[in-house]
């Protein structure tokens, strides 16, 4: 970890912040919070947060417990927000994937449950998230690389709710070269992740090999792809809006005579809603294809379903589709 025990925190140009322009045109509840993990990227929204909204932020550090520096991130931490007056929050999470979940979308899990209720705890009423616009190419990156539908394509969205909190992305039009320069300039000290110069993940291989290469064949590549991102979104909320009407229509669960005369890919959009509004639950493109094929073929009283989709089972139940949790 490089970090030091008297990092400075009060840079000579605070101006000159990137995040502080980025935060300028905000209107958000307050109090709010900062995620602040102690790294670059959170380190610059803290300082322009608590510039913007004096007296109004707070920081909440969540202590993952899976590197040995994780202490001395904590205390980093510690340090800053009590030199820069900040009331800081430490909420240590254990997280275990479930099966079929992997060990980074546990640990993200628990984060934002941790964040959440760390923030509802602080009677906060959002929370600042730093991730910026080279994360958000990542993310959309590594969504082409799954096959991805619009929901991925769509990649971070700037604002969205978990676990009953605002959370606010500010930073996604900022490149991390901005951020690491105005740190290095100002000579402001930072943790640094070991992890990530590790290769075998595969952002980290993203970060390293495949960003400098569009950098140098597609100079725009973070506005561009933002660009793309932004459509994929506005095409999803076009066919949420379809979904939910065509649902609404068969009564708020599907009904077999009703999904019938649609489209198959109407069919799919509101299966795909109803699963995940209704179930938390997601299909994948195979079991999606498989239920179209057996709606298609519904045809007789006897003709049963029953597919394997998340954490349970789509069944036919007379008429309409049922969702049976596996648990239950």
């Amino acid at each position: 970890m490089a970090a030091s025990q008297t990092p400075r925190l009060k840079p000579a140009d605070p101006a000159g912040n990137p995040a502080v322009a980025a935060l300028a045109g905000l209107e958000l509840p307050l109090p709010l919070a900062v995620a602040f993990s102690g790294g670059a990227d959170s380190t610059v929204l803290l300082l322009a947060a608590a510039a913007r909204w004096p007296g109004q932020v707070q920081a909440i550090h969540v202590h993952h417990g899976l590197q040995e520096a994780a202490d001395a991130f904590e205390q980093h931490c510690k340090h800053v927000c009590a030199e820069l007056g900040i009331p800081l929050h430490v909420r240590r999470v254990h997280a275990r994937n479930a099966l079929g979940e992997s060990p980074e979308d546990a640990a993200r899990n628990a984060r934002y449950q941790a964040l959440a209720r760390a923030a509802r705890d602080a009677e906060l009423k959002a929370v600042l998230l730093g991730q910026h616009a080279d994360d958000q190419v990542e993310t959309l990156l590594l969504a082409l690389s799954r096959g991805a539908g619009l929901p991925g394509l769509a990649a971070m969205p700037p604002v969205f709710q978990r676990e009953g909190m605002v959370f606010v992305r500010p930073l996604l039009a900022l490149s991390a070269r901005a951020i690491r320069e105005w740190i290095a300039e100002q000579g402001v000290l930072v943790v640094e992740d070991p992890t990530n110069t590790d290769t075998s993940f595969t952002r980290n291989r993203i970060r390293r090999v495949v960003l400098p290469a569009l950098e140098e064949c597609f100079p725009q590549y973070r506005e561009t792809f933002a660009r793309t991102s932004r459509h994929a979104a506005q095409a999803q909320e076009l066919l949420e809006s379809v979904a939910v009407e065509d649902l609404a229509r068969m009564g708020g669960t599907p009904a077999l005579t009703a999904l019938q005369v649609l489209p198959r890919a109407r069919q799919g959009n509101v299966l795909r809603h109803w699963l995940r509004s209704a179930h938390q639950a997601q299909a994948s493109a195979a079991q999606l294809e498989e239920l179209l094929d057996q709606v298609a073929d519904c045809r007789t009283r006897g003709h049963k379903i029953r597919i394997k989709v998340g954490g349970g089972f789509v069944e036919r139940s007379g008429e309409r589709l049922a969702y049976r949790d596996e648990s239950a």
